[in-house]
């Protein structure tokens, strides 16, 4: 495995959690887990993968840790780098944007050269109305409902983690 870094945004803990159960089952130590507030071009260098994960705020927006964070991914050379990339919702509460946070990390960085990996999840199985997330039918990464389905995210990581390729 590539060595691996996993950075999120997290106002609640519930992505900081999601972001250290993804960390045990890759065997990835929790020093290589990282709030996005943190990031640096110097901590990248330290990375062959990132894994980037964020809540969804207000009307689809990111967690506010990545808006600076945002910043630094797109100054960097990230080419030879693969991505992949997580987000927490809630589709009961806000179906018309679950897991925006997700797609908008998405939509900043398919230009910077990354690999994306585990950007292929089917949405059967969730249940809301909209999301910029959902690129050619499939999530680009990972998306979880602690809110409402939490007795559904451990099988969702399993089975994630498995497919990426990192």
């Amino acid at each position: 495995m590539k060595r691996t870094g996993i950075f999120y945004g997290s106002s609640t803990g519930i992505t900081e959690g999601v972001a250290h159960t993804i960390a045990r089952e890759l065997g990835i130590d929790s020093n290589d887990v990282h709030d996005a507030a943190r990031l640096s071009a110097g901590m990248l260098d330290n990375y062959d993968a990132l894994i980037l994960g964020s809540s969804t705020w207000g009307c689809g927006e990111l967690q506010d840790d990545w808006y600076d964070a945002v910043k630094v991914l797109r100054n960097a050379d990230l080419s030879q780098k693969t991505v992949a990339l997580f987000g927490c919702g809630d589709a009961e509460s806000y179906p018309d944007t679950f897991c925006d946070a997700m797609g908008l990390l998405y939509e900043e960085l398919k230009q910077t050269g990354c690999r994306f990996t585990g950007n292929h999840v089917s949405t059967d199985g969730y249940s809301f109305t909209s999301s910029v997330a959902v690129v050619d039918g499939d999530f680009v990464g990972l998306a979880l409902d602690e809110t409402n389905e939490p007795d559904k995210s451990a099988d969702r990581i399993e089975t994630w983690v498995k497919s990426l390729d990192l």
